[in-house]
């Protein structure tokens, strides 16, 4: 009986020293393809990851290995975006999450023509991003940052606007109809573990929660407040922010900050003298703080040596500004800490709205949560739905 053949790629050595590839297709027939570049070469392993991922995806498909020389390669379009994106989105999340996409990209199809991209090998992309474990609402996004890589090089006349179009026809991943995981739905945080949370955190990050607790602003807005945007000559101060997600559209971005969000802030400022363009919350702030309290609880003298141990040339010293996902980091250590499951500070902007909208219309709480539209104010306010349906089945039977 003759031994089956295996279906798996396997990566051969070709008898002229490049690199050949060979298979089974979904026929049943043997198939072999040279490999571009020498064996073992970076261009060859590309190729062989890059034809891995296509016949997942298509396995009857053959896939173009060859490489032209007509046009820029996928690499060179992508150098040339970054730089692009790089201006234009500034050193944001956005731009790390468009470089972490096109990076995968790069790995398996850099050395081909960006012209021959389309949308089989744009499939097969999305199979190294379902490998990963990604969610799928997050592959989803991931690949429209890919797709926008190519309408921006069509736009700069790199590419025919073809290769754009075609890859338009991929359609997204829909629940439930693939084999990426589902992420959990973002849920608002339990007041309980905030609370418990709070002794754990340092002082300028206890007191950021609790502004955002009782503002709803995203995490980013806390962040870079400084106090010259806060205009407090009347009853409820106004924070204007001058850098937010929808400056670009030319929109404001204003929170009012009522009686408990005032006394956070004044109770955090104490006695401070800051300047206009000072951040209200501040990682060198803080630090310099702390000693301040440490020399004061100190009840031995001071000797000369340690008046000042502060090192010339450290290697890390804290910032000026807080970052978000340094807030982050610190909630969950806390959370550690408390013993209790973790939390995002983000959740806390569901946490408000959900409270909002158990006491305000839709429209009131779309107002104080700073949205355009009600729609997404009615996905951050969704966990009011089961109150809200309970007082009217309390009502009317």
């Amino acid at each position: 009986m003759p031994q089956p053949r295996k279906t798996l790629p396997r990566y051969l050595k070709h008898s002229g020293g490049k690199a050949r590839i060979v298979w089974t297709d979904a026929a049943g027939c043997r198939r072999e393809k040279v490999l571009p570049g020498a064996y073992d070469s970076p261009e060859s392993r590309e190729a062989f990851a890059r034809l891995q991922l296509e016949l997942a995806t298509s396995p009857a498909a053959p896939a173009k290995l060859s490489v032209t020389d007509t046009g820029p390669t996928i690499a060179e379009v992508f150098l040339a975006y970054l730089k692009h994106a790089t201006s234009y989105y500034g050193k944001t999340t956005e731009l790390r999450t468009i470089k972490e996409a096109l990076r995968i990209v790069r790995e398996l199809y850099g050395f081909t023509p960006a012209g021959e991209f389309g949308p089989k090998a744009l499939a097969a992309v999305r199979e190294s991003f379902i490998r990963r474990r990604w969610a799928r609402t997050y592959i989803n996004r991931q690949m429209g940052r890919v797709t926008r890589a190519f309408k921006w090089a069509a736009a700069e006349e790199l590419l025919p606007v073809t290769v754009f179009q075609a890859l338009k026809t991929l359609a997204t991943l829909r629940a439930g109809k693939s084999d990426a995981k589902e992420s959990e739905a973002r849920t608002p945080a339990d007041p309980a573990d905030v609370e418990a949370t709070l002794p754990h955190l340092t002082p300028h990050v206890r007191e950021m929660i609790e502004l955002l607790r009782a503002t709803g602003m995203r995490p980013g807005e806390a962040c870079r407040m400084t106090l010259g945007q806060i205009d407090r000559s009347k009853e409820l101060w106004v924070y204007t922010m001058a850098k937010h997600k929808t400056a670009h559209k030319g929109k404001s971005r204003v929170v009012v900050l009522g009686p408990a969000a005032q006394e956070i802030l004044v109770r955090h400022l104490g006695v401070k003298v800051l300047g206009p363009e000072d951040p209200v919350f501040c990682p060198s702030r803080q630090r310099d703080e702390r000693y301040e309290a440490m020399r004061a609880a100190r009840k031995s003298k001071v000797t000369p040596s340690q008046v000042c141990r502060k090192k010339a040339t450290a290697k890390r010293l804290p910032g000026r500004w807080f970052h978000p996902e340094a807030v982050f980091h610190a909630v969950h250590k806390a959370c550690e800490t408390a013993g209790i499951a973790k939390w995002s500070p983000y959740r806390l902007r569901h946490l408000r709205g959900a409270e909002l909208r158990e006491k305000f219309s839709l429209e009131h709480v779309r107002a104080a949560l700073g949205h355009s539209h009600a729609s997404m104010t009615a996905h951050y306010a969704q966990g009011a739905d089961a109150t809200l349906a309970s007082e009217v089945a309390r009502k009317v039977g």
